[in-house]
């Protein structure tokens, strides 16, 4: 996910809402796509089978945010995209484009998952994720996401793709939940009867504390910014094309 200033230099709405369409749907493909190979392929060891998940997604973050962040931002999280319109980044005609195409994106990027695993196209999950610990997971993990999405874009927004990586495969260890922390990847999975899946009764108690965890964060930056006008602390540096330069990704 990248911070990036509008500009004159941005790319209209319709490319950056592919960017976002894109790369989401490319994240759930990973994501899902990791979790199946990597239950098949680990003996019934679900240790392994979580380090093959979360190294691959941390991995495919990487390359993700740095192919669209100059697009879109590379936000890939509804979240995310909330926090960049929240402060300012963000207008709230393009906050509304950006999260139904990650919403779309997440559901085609499982979809073509299931395809080349030869799934079902779409199921119901079984995979029980319920209780507090599991929302309590999922408050720390988002919380921690946005912080990271927000601190390094402030600081050292070039080292942004490699930090968004990982912490997200550290969070999937270090969560009960294995960091969803994204309200259309939590949405997306509940359509996989995989590893990676999430029963749909589970799914409101997730989104609610990723809302939290995300409304936290922003509290926290904004707070932490002062007494210095948040805007211009995190205004994301322009690269000499007047592109915004790499930042932030979820």
């Amino acid at each position: 996910m990248t911070l990036n200033t509008q500009t004159s230099q941005t790319p209209e709405r319709s490319r950056r809402c592919a960017a976002e369409f894109a790369g989401t749907a490319f994240l759930l493909t990973v994501v899902v796509g990791s979790g199946i190979m990597g239950d098949r392929l680990s003996g019934g060891s679900v240790g392994l089978a979580l380090l093959t998940n979360s190294l691959a997604t941390g991995a495919g973050l990487v390359a993700l945010i740095l192919a669209f962040g100059p697009i879109s931002g590379a936000h890939f999280n509804p979240l995310v995209s909330a926090a960049m319109a929240i402060l300012g980044r963000l207008s709230v005609g393009d906050l509304a484009a950006y999260v139904a195409a990650q919403f779309a994106g997440a559901l085609l990027g499982t979809m073509c998952a299931h395809a080349m695993f030869a799934e079902p196209v779409l199921t119901w999950s079984t995979h029980a994720r319920a209780g507090g610990p599991q929302a309590l997971s999922e408050f720390v993990a988002t919380f921690g996401l946005l912080t990271v999405v927000l601190g390094v874009g402030r600081h050292r927004a070039e080292m942004a793709p490699l930090a968004v990586g990982a912490y997200v495969t550290a969070a999937y260890w270090f969560t009960a939940s294995t960091a969803f922390a994204n309200p259309a990847v939590t949405v997306a999975r509940m359509t996989t009867n995989t590893f990676t899946g999430i029963r749909p009764m589970d799914v409101p108690a997730f989104l609610i504390a990723q809302t939290l965890g995300a409304a936290t964060s922003v509290a926290l930056v904004r707070w932490l910014a002062a007494p210095h006008p948040l805007d211009g602390a995190l205004a994301q540096p322009r690269s000499t094309h007047g592109r915004p330069d790499h930042g932030i990704d979820g």
